[in-house]
């Protein structure tokens, strides 16, 4: 099923069309979703298609060999390509030569893997682009899992490649609402308990069977020795690092609420010097990031580490810790503690702010704002008034026109209302240099017809229920 994306979709299909060389590079961490894009790409157009694999050189032309061959029908008792060089000639050769009615298009997949076992290939792919793909009527995609490489080795300015690319792609995790388009008949309070326990990877929504409950879809692939996702974080840290251990502790550490680096490092027993690189690299996956209070100067000062990815915040937060206990066959018991519960409504709250944010990211973006906002973001630090800590849960600005917008997220069926409203109307005067200011509160149930009735005397209040983030969906 071919969901999302679309953006994607439309600028590879309007590179395609261009004709003359196109040369893509799409990347991004596994699971999320690459191949399936480019088999939508490729659909119905000529191709020679090669997924690269953790092999030796030898090998991989070996199997580079039987997937050319394939393309341009030639037996496939023809000898295996001795060298990249050879095989690359011959496809510039096929390409050059190519006299159909539209572009060919040259898959090569998983690139990192061939040119890390020979580190001459870069270079050679350079050449053949150089004397032969450049002059050609062909569309050229290379992708990687390891963001890392791709970055440095084909987009880097060191790279052998740079400048080739005609356009790159990273592909990210889809947000909220495509996640959900992939839970088709799921209610809007499950589907958020899906997204801040799955996240937005397309693989994982995909093991979710929409005819079992949401426990029963975690239970099941997270807290049995079996499941599909009990240690797909580990089997990720070893695919993608070189340290998998320690890279793993420090994920341990933000699980159990460590935001700082001096923290962390207390946590594990590190030298809070050495953090400092787990941290990036695991920011650069997409695992972690650094959040700073919506404002810059003085935050950055409050900035904090944390998941940048919901279903990394889940595993760490439910699953890793309790790993013995699953080994021994308790997990059902724990996947009690990981499905319901004071513990878990308190995680899907704070997940259920996110949610929360991503629709007002798309609301302004489709101009559904009172104004277009630049930034967006969480606000947190001192009330000099009440003498205390606290926290805005939404926060989108337009510095330029002075506008501000500020959200209350509830996780809860009922609330108070307006003490809800006055502590965020106090709270958004702590930050200052706006001249309009907006209010949000988004609630899990629905508002009273008195919450209703104020929202509809001005313009300066909305009221935003589950039903409205999810009503582009009901629309289809």
């Amino acid at each position: 099923m071919f969901v999302g994306r679309e953006a994607e979709l439309h600028s590879l299909e309007r590179a395609y069309a261009k004709g003359g060389f196109q040369m893509a590079v799409i990347y991004g961490r596994r699971r999320v979703g690459k191949t399936t894009l480019i088999d939508e790409v490729v659909r119905g157009k000529p191709k020679l298609y090669f997924t690269a694999q953790q092999k030796t050189t030898r090998q991989n032309l070996e199997l580079f060999s039987a997937a050319a061959y394939e393309a341009f029908s030639l037996p496939a008792s023809l000898p295996a390509f001795a060298t990249w060089n050879d095989a690359l000639s011959f496809i510039v050769e096929k390409v050059r030569s190519w006299e159909g009615p539209r572009p060919l298009v040259f898959v090569f997949d998983e690139f990192p893997y061939a040119a890390e076992s020979d580190p001459s290939l870069p270079s050679v792919l350079q050449s053949a682009i150089d004397h032969g793909f450049a002059q050609a009527n062909a569309m050229l995609i290379l992708c990687g899992s390891n963001e890392g490489f791709m970055e440095s080795e084909v987009l880097g300015s060191k790279s052998p490649l740079y400048g080739r690319r005609t356009m790159q792609l990273r592909l990210l995790p889809f947000d909220y609402l495509d996640a959900a388009r992939m839970l088709p008949g799921v209610s809007d309070e499950e589907l958020v308990a899906y997204y801040a326990t799955f996240g937005g990877t397309p693989y994982y929504l995909s093991q979710i069977d929409t005819g079992q409950t949401y426990a029963e879809n975690v239970s099941e692939l997270f807290f049995d020795r079996a499941g599909l996702l009990y240690e797909e974080p580990l089997m990720l840290l070893r695919q993608e690092l070189h340290e998998p251990a320690g890279y793993n502790s420090v994920l341990d550490a933000i699980g159990s609420g460590a935001t700082s680096p001096s923290r962390i490092a207390d946590k594990v027993g590190m030298n809070p010097n050495s953090v400092g690189k787990y941290l990036r690299s695991l920011t650069s996956l997409g695992i972690i990031e650094k959040l700073e209070p919506l404002g810059g100067g003085a935050a950055a000062k409050r900035a904090v580490w944390t998941f940048g990815d919901p279903f990394f915040s889940y595993w760490y937060r439910f699953v890793s810790r309790y790993v013995g206990s699953i080994e021994e066959g308790a997990g059902r018991a724990v996947a009690s503690y990981g499905t319901s519960g004071e513990a878990f409504l308190t995680y899907v709250g704070k997940q259920f702010e996110d949610v929360c944010l991503q629709w007002v990211r798309r609301e302004s973006i489709a101009g559904r704002l009172p104004f277009a906002a630049l930034e967006f973001g969480r606000w947190w630090g001192t009330d000099p008034h009440a003498r205390e800590e606290t926290d805005i849960d939404v926060v989108a600005v337009n510095s330029i026109e002075r506008e501000l917008l500020v959200g209350e997220c509830k996780w809860r069926n009922s609330f108070d209302e307006s003490g809800a409203l006055r502590t965020l109307m106090s709270r958004a005067e702590l930050l200052r240099g706006y001249d309009r200011k907006h209010y949000m509160i988004f609630s899990k149930g629905e508002f009273s017809d008195g919450a209703r009735v104020r929202a509809g005397q001005g313009g300066d209040l909305w009221l935003v229920t589950l039903a409205d983030l999810y009503a582009e969906l009901r629309m289809l």
